[in-house]
C-alpha cells in the first residue's frame, strides 16, 4: 500500500497524500463529530456526559466494537441513540466508501483517486473493478440490515408494539455492522441479548447478519457470480474454509468447556446449549453480543474467546481482528515449512512471498497493541479485574469485538484512553496505521539490490 495519490496545492508542488491516511483521517473526523453530537445536554437522559466518555462511546460505534462505558438504552435518549445507531453504519461501511458511493449514485464523474480510496477502503487490489464492487457493498449492507430488521420486527413488535421496529432496525444495523451495541437495556441493564438466550429464532437472524457481515463484500461478490462463473477465488476459498473451521471449533470447544459449568450452560436443555455455544462463537467473530453470562466462564473458555476475538472475522467486510486469512497464510505456511516446502501453497496455488510477511508484521505488531494495552488496563482498573480479564477486555478492543468481562464499567479515565487508542488501531488496522504516519519511502530505496544474508534459526 505505497500506492500514491496527487493532490494539487499549487502550481508548481503537488503533496502526495495515501489512500490510507486519507481512510485513517475520515475515520477520526467522524469520531470527533460523533463525540460532540454525544456531549450535546439532549443526547442523554441525565444531560450530561464526561468528554472521555463521549468519546470512548463514539469510537466504541464507530470502530465497530461495542463496549460500553454506559448501557445504551439507560443512558442515552433516543437523539442519542440514533448518533450510536448512525456511527455505527458509516463505521461499519467506511466513510469512503459511503461518499464513492454516492458519488457514483449521483452520476458523477470518479477519478482515479476517488476509485483508489475507494478500493483501499473496501480491501480490494483492483481498482477498475472498484466501481462496481462499490455500488455491490452498498447494495448487500442495506438488503441484509432491511431483511433482517422486518424478520427482527416479526418478533419484537407484537412484544414490544411500535418501541419493536426501532429494536429491530438497532439490532439488525449492529448486528450486520458487527458491532454489538442493543436498546435492550430495559430487559436487563448490560444483559445484551441474555434475554433471549433461548431463542433460536431471534439468535438465528442475529448469527446470520454478523456472519453476512463478517464474511466480507468480495466473498459475497463472488459467491454471486459462481452461477455464471462455476468457480470461485483463491480469496473466497481461504475465506469460507477457515470461517468455517473457526466457527465449529469455537461452539464445539465452548460446548464441552462449558457444558458443566453452573453458572453458564448446566442448567440449559440441550437446544439451549447447543444454540448458546454456536451464539457465543459467531459473536466472538466479532459482533460482541453475549447470550450467557461470560464473566462466569471457566478461565479455558476466556483464552478461547480470546484466541476467536483475536483471529476476528475476513478482509473487506465489518468485522475485526487479524483477519482469517491472516491467520490462514501463517497456518498454511507453518505446515508447508514442517514438511519441508520452499513455498506454501493452498487449493494448488502459491503464496506469494509479500503476503506471507505482511501476515508475519500483521499478527507481531497486533501482539504489541495487546500487549501494552493489557497492561495498561490491569495496572488501571479495579483490583477485582485479573490478569486474564485485563487480556479479555483488550483483546476485545483491539479486534472490535465489545464482548466483556466486565472491566469496561470500571476502567479509570487512563485505561479508558488507551482502550481508545486500541480500538483505533484495531479498525484502521496496525499496518495501515503505521503506513499512514510514516513518511513515503523512496521507490528507488526498494529497487536497491543488497547482499543476501544468511542467518541460522530454530
Amino acid at each position: 500500500m505505497d500506492e500514491s495519490v496527487a493532490f494539487p496545492t499549487s502550481n508548481k508542488k503537488k503533496k502526495q497524500i495515501s489512500p490510507t491516511r486519507t481512510i485513517v483521517g475520515s475515520f477520526l473526523l467522524v469520531i470527533l463529530v460523533g463525540t460532540l453530537l454525544l456531549l450535546l445536554p439532549f443526547s442523554t437522559r441525565d444531560g450530561s456526559i464526561a468528554l472521555v466518555d463521549a468519546l470512548f462511546t463514539a469510537t466504541s460505534a464507530t470502530c465497530v466494537t461495542g463496549l460500553v462505558v454506559y448501557d445504551t438504552y439507560e443512558k442515552f435518549t433516543g437523539f442519542g441513540q440514533f448518533v450510536i445507531l448512525a456511527l455505527i453504519q458509516i463505521g461499519g461501511l467506511g466513510l469512503v466508501t459511503l461518499t464513492s458511493f454516492f458519488t457514483v449514485g449521483l452520476r458523477r464523474r470518479a477519478g482515479f483517486k476517488s476509485m483508489k480510496l475507494a478500493s483501499e477502503s473496501i480491501s480490494t487490489s483492483s481498482i477498475t473493478d472498484s466501481k462496481k464492487l462499490l455500488l455491490v457493498v452498498i447494495k448487500l449492507a442495506l438488503s441484509f440490515e432491511a431483511v433482517g430488521a422486518v424478520l427482527l420486527a416479526l418478533f419484537f413488535v407484537p412484544q414490544f408494539g411500535l418501541r419493536g421496529v426501532w429494536i429491530s432496525v438497532f439490532i439488525s444495523i449492529s448486528s450486520f455492522c458487527n458491532a454489538g451495541f442493543d436498546v435492550l437495556g430495559f430487559l436487563q441493564p448490560y444483559g445484551s441479548v441474555m434475554p433471549y438466550y433461548g431463542n433460536w429464532y431471534v439468535l438465528g437472524i442475529i448469527m446470520f447478519l454478523i456472519v453476512s457481515g463478517g464474511l466480507g463484500f468480495i466473498v459475497w461478490h463472488d459467491l454471486g457470480n459462481w452461477f455464471k462463473t462455476k468457480t470461485l477465488t483463491l480469496h473466497s476459498k481461504v475465506v469460507l474454509l477457515f470461517t468455517g473451521v473457526l466457527l465449529l471449533f469455537g461452539a464445539g470447544g465452548l460446548l464441552a468447556l462449558e457444558w458443566g459449568n453452573p453458572a453458564t450452560l448446566r442448567h440449559m436443555e440441550l437446544d439451549e446449549k447447543v444454540l448458546s455455544a454456536m451464539f457465543q462463537s459467531v459473536s466472538a467473530r466479532t459482533a460482541g453480543y453475549a447470550s450467557i453470562d461470560l464473566a462466569a466462564m471457566t478461565q479455558l473458555s476466556k483464552y478461547l474467546m480470546i484466541f476467536l476475538m483475536f483471529v476476528g472475522a475476513a478482509p473487506g467486510g465489518t468485522g475485526g481482528g487479524v483477519k482469517v486469512t491472516t491467520i490462514g497464510v501463517l497456518a498454511v505456511t507453518v505446515f508447508c515449512v514442517a514438511r519441508g516446502q520452499e513455498d506454501p501453497t493452498i487449493f494448488g496455488r502459491r503464496i506469494d512471498k509479500k503476503t506471507v510477511y505482511r501476515s508475519i508484521t500483521i499478527i507481531l505488531l497486533s501482539l504489541i497493541a495487546v500487549i501494552v494495552s493489557t497492561i495498561t488496563i490491569f495496572f488501571n482498573t479495579d483490583a477485582r479485574v485479573t490478569e486474564v480479564d485485563s487480556m479479555f477486555e483488550a483483546v476485545s478492543a483491539f479486534a472490535t469485538v465489545g464482548l466483556t468481562l466486565g472491566a469496561t464499567t470500571i476502567m479509570n479515565p487512563v485505561a479508558k484512553v488507551i482502550t481508545i487508542i486500541t480500538m483505533f488501531i484495531g479498525r484502521v488496522g496496525p499496518v495501515s496505521l503505521i503506513i499512514s504516519l510514516a513518511r513515503q519511502a523512496n521507490e528507488a530505496s526498494h529497487r536497491e539490490v543488497l547482499p543476501e544474508a544468511r542467518i541460522n534459526v530454530g
